[in-house]
């Protein structure tokens, strides 16, 4: 299929409209949130404006359900985060992973802040860092491109950042399901991997913290997974279209 014709199917008009109010919600989020606020006063406000845009939340689909709308994770949590009645403070890390559905057809994005917009200079620089690294595998999304291309160029910027690396959660396809193959680990060699075809929908999604990547799933919520050290960890996401000349971000307006 040419760039045009995918363009126009089915799957990618509704996956652009889907990113499209994934993408604003996000970008509304990041302005909303305040000191002050707890994780379930903020996982309120998304399911309730998850439906006033004409989406369903993604979570309630899922066969093990998740206890909110979105995942938030704080400070040495890394991902998966389950909302709580933690009050948020300035200086804070907060990382939010948001999946919605949208016509049929998923999206998911993310991003990590801090609260109050201040925090620790090693955090802000390892937040910039990732969202680099985010971009770097973007920029090798091409029909052909192998994911092992995305893999090292998203390694290559996290390690150059003295980060670590996590490599036990990866990024993934989309579309129809929420989770699908091929998997895109935030670690990998040129030229090896599953090679994308043109019209594939997958998520980059590096994650990286300030200590050892060394991690495990809460067991009182069973879901949230820490870092074993302690340390700060951080995460960003987008939705990507693959298509013969480059690629589409679908979730870009969080970061424009």
């Amino acid at each position: 299929m040419t760039d045009e014709e995918i363009l126009q199917s089915e799957k990618v008009v509704a996956m652009r409209a889907g990113g499209e109010i994934l993408g604003e919600l996000l970008k509304d989020l990041r302005s909303y949130v305040q000191p002050g606020m707890t994780g379930k006063e903020v996982d309120a406000w998304v399911r309730s404006e998850i439906g006033r845009r004409g989406a369903e939340v993604a979570y309630d689909r899922l066969e093990e359900k998740f206890p909110g709308a979105i995942c938030i994770s704080v400070n040495d949590e890394i991902v998966h985060g389950v909302p709580t009645d933690y009050v948020f403070e300035v200086s804070d890390k907060v990382s939010f992973d948001l999946d919605i559905l949208y016509r049929g057809y998923y999206t998911d994005a993310g991003f990590t802040m801090l609260v109050g917009g201040t925090g620790s200079p090693a955090v802000k620089q390892m937040i910039q860092t990732t969202e680099r690294a985010l971009r770097a595998g973007i920029d090798q999304v091409r029909a052909g491109a192998k994911t092992g291309d995305i893999g090292y160029a998203v390694e290559k910027v996290l390690r150059k950042g003295k980060l670590g690396v996590l490599e036990n959660y990866v990024g993934h396809g989309i579309g129809k399901e929420m989770h699908t193959k091929p998997d895109v680990p935030n670690y990998g060699r040129r030229g090896h991997g599953y090679t994308l075809k043109a019209g594939e929908t997958i998520c980059i999604e590096p994650m990286a913290c300030l200590g050892k990547p060394a991690n495990y799933v809460d067991r009182e919520s069973g879901w949230t997974v820490k870092l074993r050290d302690g340390s700060i960890g951080c995460y960003c996401e987008h939705t990507i279209l693959v298509l013969n000349e480059g690629c589409e971000v679908l979730t870009r307006a969080w970061w424009e």
